[in-house]
């Protein structure tokens, strides 16, 4: 953290996550993904989500892209068509690798409202039709450490001398920190890579001491340089997501939740979901718990 960094980065780019509909009922601030920022290589949607049952995200398909699910507030529980389920708390993480296909549900779970950051990232064309996998990460086992006012916890990369256990098949670093009032950070990002930041809570400054605070459900996409300064200079904590990855500079198509590199493959890609073959054989006959009681 008292690394120097020869080339700080800056603002290039803010504005602010306003909500929208998503889903049956759900409400998202889409900051990625929406028609001022289509694609921020390698990420494709960054949604801020809030939801409370009966609303929520059922069954529906993924290929070609790693969906990051982090909660924030309440718990959502997922079910897909391999049988896999569980539930995701305030604090934890699920890191989703669709590849050749995935159908599955994300339904809240609880009373009150369920809060979390949903992260599209990118798979390379290499990578885009392999065989889906998770990695799941209680909040008590995520990575976190504090010094000076300045606490972090590790999704994905590394900080302050701590390293997250996440493989990323597209290399990404994946960041939330929480600073104190008076507090300051100088965060390394590997040069060449994309980067951003979303605000979750607070105001803070980014990149130059003299810019103006920015205050909370706003991205800011950074410019290239070696690291990202960030100042708080208010009396209330501030805490924001910082996200890093290596741009795939490859042709993006998409449709929907369907992200290949060409329209035929897309073409390609309905079929398969529509026959249910290459990946969707399972889908054929598979309804999640909270799709059979919303149909009931």
């Amino acid at each position: 953290m008292d690394s120097q960094l020869e080339k700080p980065r800056h603002i290039v780019r803010k504005f602010q996550a306003r909500p929208q509909h998503e889903g049956v009922g759900a409400v998202v601030r889409r900051s990625i993904g929406r028609f001022e920022l289509r694609y921020f290589d390698p990420f494709l949607v960054l949604d801020e989500f809030s939801v409370a049952a009966p609303a929520g995200f059922p069954d529906h398909p993924h290929r070609g892209f790693e969906t990051v699910t982090y909660m924030l507030e309440g718990a959502v529980k997922h079910e897909d068509f391999q049988g896999h389920r569980g539930l995701i708390k305030a604090g934890d993480l699920q890191w989703m690798t669709a590849g050749r296909g995935i159908v599955h549900s994300e339904m809240p779970a609880g009373p009150g409202v369920s809060k979390g950051l949903q992260l599209w990232v990118n798979l390379s064309s290499k990578n885009k039709m392999i065989e889906p996998k998770y990695q799941e990460i209680q909040s008590k086992d995520i990575a976190s450490t504090s010094k000076n006012g300045v606490t972090v916890r590790v999704i994905a990369g590394k900080s302050m001398g701590i390293q997250s256990p996440v493989y990323t098949c597209t290399p990404t670093m994946y960041l939330d920190f929480t600073l104190k009032p008076s507090s300051h950070l100088k965060q390394p990002i590997p040069i060449g890579w994309n980067a951003f930041v979303y605000t979750l809570e607070g105001e803070g400054i980014f990149g130059l001491e003299k810019s103006g605070p920015v205050g909370a459900h706003h991205l800011l996409l950074l410019g290239q340089g070696d690291g990202l300064e960030v100042w708080n200079r208010s009396n209330k904590v501030l805490r924001f997501v910082l996200i890093g990855g290596e741009p795939l500079g490859e042709p993006v198509a998409q449709l929907g939740p369907f992200v290949m590199n060409t329209d035929e493959e897309i073409d390609q890609t309905v079929e398969d979901f529509q026959y249910f073959v290459n990946g969707f054989e399972k889908a054929r006959h598979w309804r999640s718990e909270a799709m059979v009681g919303l149909e009931a």
